[in-house]
């Protein structure tokens, strides 16, 4: 249980809100303003479907619509494999967007799926951002790719989020970022976490993995 110091360095005290999750199907910077944060939050506060999603990164605001159904399958593959390997290795919490994400100050982001240390128990009821991540992921499609990869990939680097996960559904691989390796290591056999803490690592075998969130047989069946 993370004492009252390590929990104000983590949350913020507002209401918590876990509703369906989002996905980058299309990315659409507006990139005519330098956006600030009460901006964007007021831009939330009048959406309330969560959808769009509002992300603000170095000013520029990121605009995301809903979510298809195989983002909403991989999301959803992704949080039940993080949880079943959580609750044998309690190191941190998965959850799924949206979900406000400030890393630092005048920044908004919400990825896919994600997982934070360990909250207190029992958890308070009014938690509305989160400011540690031990993992983000993104599920993303082509019109997506800039925020994802170019926007989001060093914004977590330099906020010393030790993994990032870009899932490509329409390449079948893994992009795997970590803050000490300028490139993403590409994966398409399988991918590896061993979080800080942990006993044992989390091994995701990918071809698995693509087959089961996009409906298709096993090959030779």
């Amino acid at each position: 249980m993370a004492n009252d110091r390590t929990f104000r360095a983590i949350v913020a005290d507002e209401p918590l809100h876990f509703l369906a999750e989002a996905e980058q199907t299309m990315a659409m910077p507006a990139i005519a303003k330098r956006w600030r944060l009460e901006e964007v939050r007021a831009l939330i506060e009048a959406s309330p479907f969560y959808t769009p999603r509002y992300e603000l990164i170095d000013g520029e605001l990121l605009v995301t619509p809903a979510p298809n159904l195989d983002h909403q399958a991989a999301a959803k593959a992704l949080v039940l494999i993080l949880i079943r390997y959580l609750d044998s290795e309690p190191v941190g919490e998965a959850f799924f967007s949206p979900f406000d994400i400030e890393l630092e100050n005048e920044s908004l982001v919400q990825p896919d799926v994600f997982v934070v240390p360990p909250l207190p128990v029992p958890r308070p009821r009014k938690i509305r951002q989160l400011r540690k991540l031990l993992l983000a992921i993104e599920v993303i499609s082509p019109s997506s790719a800039r925020g994802d990869r170019v926007k989001k990939r060093p914004y977590y680097a330099r906020n010393r989020v030790p993994e990032y996960w870009v899932v490509d559904l329409d390449a079948r691989v893994f992009e795997r970022s970590t803050p000490a390796e300028a490139r993403p290591e590409v994966l398409v056999d399988s991918i590896t976490w061993h979080p800080v803490g942990a006993a044992r690592p989390l091994t995701v075998d990918l071809p698995k993995f693509f087959r089961d969130v996009l409906g298709e047989a096993v090959p030779g069946e």
